[in-house]
């Protein structure tokens, strides 16, 4: 069957002072009537009940998340007690599904992505689930096509099509010499994965064709990526082991608290992606952001007639090409200004060029260090 989990545990510090530790950007409404997490929930549509759905998230945001999405049983819900990337976030996730159901297929996704639309995703999804069918022990990932030699990215290098044959509908499988084909998607074995890039290399990259973004969203058999870790990461697996164990006794929590933190941090593709021999990138239908940043706003929301991406109560005087964030309870007035973020929070206020988006982490540094730790 297929489960769906849903990593939440990211701070979003480009997003302050929206994003802070108790309202990170995955619990933000940036894009819609809906929250980022819930967005991701609701995106799944029928794909996956509820009842198969699970939420690994920071432990503070653990109430804040059942608020957000009450129609998941509260045990679905679990806790970081520390940071610890990727690898263990996902790998404690296969240990707790593969317990309850051994031939589980899990399907991994950001909680802070935004994907339109829906039914290209699901889409992507079942073609992919068919892939797996096809060789269980495939592991599954979705690129992007790049659209500009963006830096800021991992990159997948693709190499031969998949053929037609290998689907899991076999000789009577539809697809063409470009690889199996799911409406517009193509699919091709990983030569390998790519840091991210210098602009060069990323020109580079974007020039020849071959290379996708790589969208952190993964579909593999929970007891694939249990066999990958025992072989790479055998220390962690042996900790998350003992946290699954533990799972729905009284002292789970104390367990988790114990191995998890003792567990080294690294993330899913340093310890199993760049390792794994057999791995498919499916070319995704869908249009995709991964949300970086406060320029995000201007590609996700429509512009007024000045050019400015407003969320909340703005008046503008000779204002233009700006970005206007703020509650409906407070009024931000700007006047011959161009080119700007403004964000407005009651704790804190963001004034900035549009261009210096990514000294926000600098400011989130410089809190962290002295004073003013109370507006993180």
């Amino acid at each position: 069957m297929l489960h769906a989990i849903i990593m939440a545990g990211g701070s979003g510090t480009r997003f302050w002072p929206a994003s802070r530790r108790e309202t990170p950007k995955q619990l933000l409404r940036l894009s819609g009537d809906r929250t980022m997490i819930q967005s991701t929930a609701d995106r799944l549509g029928d794909l996956v009940p509820d009842a198969r759905k699970l939420v690994v998230t920071n432990e503070s945001l653990v109430e804040a998340v059942r608020q957000q999405l009450p129609e998941l049983p509260a045990a679905a819900v679990i806790g970081e007690p520390c940071k610890r990337d990727t690898a263990p976030c996902v790998g404690l996730a296969a240990v707790l599904i593969a317990a309850e159901d051994p031939e589980a297929t899990m399907l991994v996704m950001p909680a802070d992505h935004v994907i339109r639309a829906d039914s290209d995703f699901q889409d992507a999804v079942r073609h992919g689930v068919q892939l797996l069918e096809a060789d269980p022990g495939r592991i599954v990932t979705f690129g992007i096509a790049p659209s500009y030699p963006a830096e800021s990215f991992g990159y997948i290098e693709r190499g031969q099509a998949v053929d037609s044959k290998t689907a899991s509908d076999g000789e009577n499988g539809s697809g063409g010499e470009n690889g199996i084909e799911s409406g517009s998607t193509a699919a091709y074995q990983v030569t390998r994965f790519r840091e991210k890039p210098d602009a060069a290399t990323a020109a580079e990259y974007l020039r020849s064709g071959r290379f996708y973004w790589n969208s952190g969203i993964f579909l593999w058999r929970a007891v694939t990526i249990i066999e990958a870790l025992a072989e790479h990461e055998p220390a962690m697996l042996k900790r998350l082991q003992t946290i699954g164990q533990a799972a729905g006794s009284e002292e789970f929590e104390q367990v988790l608290q114990r191995e998890f933190t003792a567990i080294e941090g690294k993330s899913i593709d340093y310890a199993v992606m760049e390792h794994h021999d057999n791995t498919v990138v499916l070319e995704a239908p869908f249009q995709w952001d991964d949300v970086g940043s406060w320029q995000a706003m201007a590609r996700l929301n429509p512009a007024d007639e000045q050019g400015n991406t407003v969320l909340g109560q703005h008046l503008g005087l000779d204002t233009s090409d700006s970005i206007v964030y703020g509650g409906q309870d407070h009024l931000i007035v700007t006047i011959d200004i161009d080119d700007l973020m403004v964000v407005h929070t009651p704790q804190a206020t963001l004034v900035a060029p549009k261009s210096s988006e990514q000294r926000v982490r600098e400011v989130v540094k410089k809190l962290e260090k002295g004073d003013f730790e109370r507006y993180l």
